[in-house]
């Protein structure tokens, strides 16, 4: 066991709690915008207003969409704000708090697993009522590959069959689970589901997929950014 620091040491932990805060105000920035911005796509596409609102309501989007200045993200560069692989995305498409895109799906890990709840809106529609059978894959592919990295091999996805067994409603409490069921080498094997809260014992869409998780080399090749490679 290491001895404390001594007393005179301690001030030297202010510039990571300085660190951590300001980290927790930009994440809690970035959670409230998107938060707006999904509240904004959501009337977007249920509106009826007519063209002169829409139109005007166009001119005002774009002079706030300037406001956002300064330099930005590359392409490649992992934001600042996130934690790749296996942790917080602000701007995954499923997670991200951040992301107008995103339901966003808000994950729990397991033993060799995850499970995930969100509300799919109109935003997210496919058949009329119903979520896109794209949304679905979309769902279950990012949550199995958090079971990934709760097994602590985090992966990109292979392959992933889907089963539609029954359409997905919209503005209803979905649950998502995926498992882990077994590894051979660097392949990751991986179940998934998505099921009402009000139903849980009845699959709406089933998945099975494969993850590979890419050796130091190719993970600094496909991620130039990321600092620490799976391994």
């Amino acid at each position: 066991m290491t001895s404390p620091l001594p007393h005179h040491s301690a001030p030297s932990t202010a510039p990571e709690r300085q660190d951590e805060e300001e980290l927790h105000q930009r994440r809690t920035a970035i959670a409230a915008l998107g938060h707006e911005l999904r509240a904004l796509v959501d009337v977007a596409v249920r509106t009826t207003a007519a063209p002169d609102t829409l139109h005007r309501v166009a001119d005002g989007v774009h002079r706030l969409t300037a406001q956002l200045t300064g330099r930005r993200r590359a392409r490649a560069e992992v934001p600042e704000v996130d934690e790749f692989p296996g942790g917080v995305r602000m701007y995954s498409p499923v997670t991200g708090t951040g992301s107008p895109l995103a339901p966003p799906l808000r994950v729990t890990r397991l033993d060799r697993g995850a499970t995930g709840t969100c509300v799919l809106g109109i935003a997210h529609e496919g058949p009329p009522g119903y979520g896109h059978g794209g949304i679905s894959a979309m769902l279950l592919d990012e949550l199995m590959g958090w079971a990934c990295a709760t097994a602590e091999m985090p992966g990109m996805t292979v392959s992933l069959q889907m089963r539609y067994h029954r359409p997905v409603p919209l503005e209803s409490p979905l649950r998502v689970l995926a498992h882990v069921t077994g590894t051979e080498g660097r392949k990751v094997y991986v179940t998934g589901s998505i099921a009402t809260e009000e139903d849980l014992s009845t699959v709406l869409v089933a998945a099975e997929g494969v993850f590979v998780s890419p050796d130091p080399e190719h993970a600094q090749a496909l991620f130039p950014g990321l600092r620490n490679a799976p391994r």
